[in-house]
């Protein structure tokens, strides 16, 4: 993995932040989770991400991911 990639991805997500994304993860053994949510901040190592589910009870959760798990498509993310 070379740090243009990681670079390339960090810029990527900053200049997201704020904006609405749905996000696949890969749980493992064929299980995925979808969420919906808006990309809060970008650290240098790790970006949040806060789900608010609308039809549910749930209370909001901020989500944090790194940069590798974009790369190594432990997770994909579409813009909404």
């Amino acid at each position: 993995m070379e740090q243009t990639e990681i670079r390339k991805v960090r810029a990527s997500i900053h200049q997201q932040c704020g904006n609405r994304v749905k996000i696949q993860q890969d749980l493992g053994r064929n299980k995925v989770d979808i969420q919906e949510g808006i990309i809060q901040q970008a650290y240098p190592s790790v970006f949040t991400v806060l789900i608010d589910d609308e039809f549910e009870q749930n209370p909001p959760q901020l989500l944090s991911f790194t940069y590798t798990d974009v790369i190594t498509k432990d997770i994909r993310m579409q813009l909404c």
